[in-house]
């Protein structure tokens, strides 16, 4: 009795713990995933603890795309003109996810008529799922089922929730991947609506870890070894890397494939191949109009 006593007591301890170390891991690996973007700690906190905001230096317009929420209105970007957009992309069963849907909701009390979150669901479920948990939550801005061809004009979604953030001309100027501190979205919303804060506001090139699309603008890539070739050479890899498409599946680029994942050992091994025969001379140079 004693015996299966304990070895219950170890069981539930062990559940436990895992259960712990999923969550974390929910939290931490979107985190390194989009480390170039955002250097906030998962946790609440003042406007005070956010030193420094960060925007994309000539950002680019929001793919455009119509869709209707889950009450029949069709969501647009051609209706947030004037407006910072939070486009957040979720899921019901997603930890992290449901942990920042009070701040989100703050956030869209806070700066009603100025602010426009969409909810943007990964569920693959009954829609009524979704339907219920948003009542259940009051959530307080329009949510969406996202289809597939959405987040492929994004450049896909590595990690939930994934944020994109939009100035008021409707411009795409930063991304996070994971569960923020939600002063940075306050701070960040507070600095595109032209409102007083405290921290610094600086800007960076877009190279792919925002929209994907703008890998083309990368000069290094995660993984790929440039140091062996000349000037010429590296511009000719480059191009190259972004015109080959990447062999796993992913339908990117070999260049796109290195930035949105830096796991994939399909692109690391095609881009070094690649890389070494230009190196040696033996590339044929990709065709050009």
């Amino acid at each position: 009795m004693k015996k299966t006593l304990l070895v219950v007591v170890i069981a539930v301890g062990l559940g436990a713990l895992l259960a712990l170390g999923l969550r974390d891991i929910k939290r931490l690996r979107p985190q390194l995933v989009s480390g170039q973007t955002s250097s906030s700690n998962p946790t609440s906190g003042s406007d005070e603890d956010i030193k420094t905001v960060r925007f994309v230096k000539n950002p680019a317009p929001v793919p455009p795309f119509a869709i209707k929420d889950l009450e029949g209105h069709t969501i647009s970007t051609a209706d947030w003109h004037g407006k910072v957009v939070l486009l957040n992309f979720w899921a019901t069963w997603c930890s992290p996810c449901q942990e920042e849907i009070p701040d989100l909701i703050a956030l869209q009390t806070k700066y009603q008529g100025r602010l426009q979150i969409i909810g943007l669901s990964e569920d693959t479920g009954s829609v009524e799922t979704v339907k219920s948990f948003v009542k259940a939550n009051r959530m307080n801005y329009p949510v969406a089922i996202a289809p597939p061809e959405l987040e492929g004009k994004f450049g896909g979604v590595m990690g939930l929730p994934t944020s994109f953030l939009l100035d008021t001309e409707g411009r795409v100027v930063q991304k996070h991947v994971g569960l923020r501190n939600p002063a940075l979205y306050d701070t960040e919303i507070r600095a595109l609506l032209r409102l007083p804060v405290e921290a610094k506001v600086e800007t960076f090139d877009d190279t792919g870890q925002v929209l994907l699309s703008n890998a083309k603008n990368a000069t290094e890539l995660p993984g790929v070894d440039f140091s062996q070739l000349t000037p010429e050479q590296k511009k000719a890899a480059l191009r190259q890397l972004n015109e080959q498409k990447c062999t796993c599946g992913c339908d990117y680029t070999l260049a796109q494939c290195r930035i949105n994942d830096t796991s994939c050992d399909v692109s690391l091994k095609l881009a070094k191949v690649l890389v070494d025969k230009i190196a040696r001379g033996t590339s044929t140079p990709a065709a050009h109009p």
